[in-house]
């Protein structure tokens, strides 16, 4: 059984919208990046607004995910994808996120 570390897992919700955050480090031969994420932005009880994850890396790749599309995305490392999500985050919701560092 692989394993994996956590890094960072955290979830937050403000005025009916919800950031939830996992990333782990991981040596499962389903993650090549060595990475398992999801990075979601949604609105309380309804659809995603935004959401990167590498669910199925091995087969369909990382991916960003927005209210009805999906698009393969590359990555660049793991920080600088965060970063990118907290940006589009702000940007997409009225919340001014308290991101963990």
């Amino acid at each position: 059984m692989a394993s994996y570390t956590t890094v960072v897992k955290w979830t937050d919700v403000e005025d009916d919208y919800v950031v939830d955050v996992t990333i782990r480090r991981t040596e499962d031969d389903t993650y090549p990046s060595g990475w398992s994420y999801a990075l979601h932005l949604g609105e309380v009880g309804c659809d995603t607004i935004l959401r990167y994850d590498n669910a199925h890396e091995r087969t369909k790749g990382h991916e960003r995910h927005t209210r009805g599309t999906v698009e393969t995305i590359d990555v660049l490392g793991m920080l600088a994808l965060y970063d990118r999500f907290n940006r589009e985050a702000e940007e997409r919701s009225p919340v001014t996120w308290e991101w963990p560092e």
